[in-house]
């Protein structure tokens, strides 16, 4: 039963390692602190709301055997609107992924970091992380290899571990079944959770899994028989992703304790409530998760790059390579020598808080395209739940820039 479940799982679990990465487990982390069960809710629309989008993307990406990149490319007929969205897509997917692939790294540092202790080369006045350049390295070798099966073997099997971390840590906590139902079901705004709430849907409804997404699916399936598998595929991996922020949410909120900024300090704080194996399985929650995102980041630009520019070529291709290790290389450097990128970081926020309402809307419009995807166009339901994902979209990508300006 749970290896026929299991067997047709691949880009879809791939979906959820690039949205579950450290700046999510931080997040539900301080959700979980501050507001206990009560943004539960939040959690379970923003997984609705990634299901739907992702769905759609997967069902181009089978039906056209084409990239989202690729499409848009070909279908926007006006020359302005047309480089316009590129350069945001390009702005937005390769510039931002580069920026926040030293957080990536950072994260599964800090989970390696909290097992092994800290292993720092000192050069003169200089400190290296030397943790980084071993995530690095195993980042690298599994894109070099160039082959989609065994990278969806790799990152699923890294995903299930970072699954089965997360949710037995929040087991061991022992929650309130009553409190965990009302959290996911009953709406509640706290005092000073707008943000939170904002940045949990934000965090799980990603850009550029869109694009990812319609990459990778046309490397798995090629027939129009196979959207049922992809379907369930996407279902099944969402969930789980969901299942797993929620489980870090419910163990963060079991911590009596407010002084709590990361993932690492919750293991810490989790090691004398529930035994030092709870501190372990989230360490290594936390490491799966940076790793799976240090590696579909890259990845991710890649595909957009070489749909953007209408290149040519494979994943083994000279152009695709040149994109995912330039991204891998500086996020292992700034990583490593622990810079943060804050103005590259900020101009990515602004043109990812531009982007997300925009690739909605184009999605939208393109799944409602006979010429593109002939009697697999979007269904009434699927164009109104679209349009309300839309909607929540603009007043995200708002909320997004505006707070990078410190306008709220």
């Amino acid at each position: 039963m749970i290896k026929n479940i299991f067997k047709n799982i691949g880009p879809g679990t791939l979906v959820a390692a690039a949205f579950i990465g450290p700046g999510t487990v931080t997040l539900c982390t301080l959700a979980g602190v501050n507001f206990g069960f009560n943004l539960l809710w939040a959690m379970l629309l923003s997984i609705i709301a990634t299901i739907v989008l992702q769905e759609m993307a997967a069902r181009l990406g089978i039906i056209s055997q084409k990239g989202l990149s690729e499409v848009i490319r070909e279908e926007i007929k006006i020359p302005f609107f047309k480089w316009f969205v590129t350069i945001l897509i390009l702005a937005a997917i390769v510039v931002g992924n580069a920026s926040y692939e030293a957080g990536n790294i950072s994260g599964g540092v800090l989970g390696l970091e909290t097992i092994l202790g800290k292993l720092i080369l000192n050069i003169g006045s200089l400190s290296i992380n030397l943790m980084s350049l071993v995530i690095g390295v195993i980042a690298f070798i599994l894109l070099y290899i160039g082959n989609y099966k065994f990278l969806e073997k790799a990152l699923v099997t890294l995903v299930l571990i970072m699954s089965v971390s997360f949710l037995i840590t929040a087991i061991v906590t022992k929650p309130n079944a009553l409190e965990l139902i009302k959290g996911m079901f009953i709406p509640r705004f706290p005092e000073k959770s707008l943000l939170t709430i904002i940045g949990l849907i934000g965090t799980t409804v990603v850009p550029y899994n869109l694009f990812l997404h319609a990459s990778l699916v046309k490397e798995r399936w090629s027939k129009t028989a196979d959207l049922k598998l992809a379907r369930k595929d996407t279902i099944i991996s969402i969930i789980l992703g969901g299942l797993v922020s929620m489980a870090i949410i419910v163990s963060a909120a079991a911590i009596p304790f407010k002084d709590i900024s990361n993932a690492a300090d919750l293991a810490e704080g989790l090691a004398p409530l529930y035994g030092k194996f709870a501190k372990y399985f989230l360490a290594l929650g936390l490491f799966a998760a940076g790793i799976t995102s240090a590696i579909t980041a890259p990845l991710a630009a890649a595909y957009v790059a070489r749909g953007c520019l209408g290149w040519k070529g494979n994943m083994k291709s000279k152009s695709f390579r040149m994109v995912w290790i330039i991204i891998l290389f500086l996020g292992v450097l700034f990583s490593s020598i622990g810079i943060k990128p804050i103005e590259i970081i900020k101009f990515a926020q602004v043109a990812n808080g531009m982007l997300l309402p925009v690739i909605a809307g184009i999605l939208l419009w393109i799944m409602n395209k006979k010429n593109v995807l002939g009697d697999f166009v979007n269904t009434k339901t699927q164009n109104i739940l679209g349009f309300i994902i839309l909607a929540i979209s603009i007043f995200l990508g708002a909320k997004g820039i505006l707070k990078v300006f410190n306008f709220i």
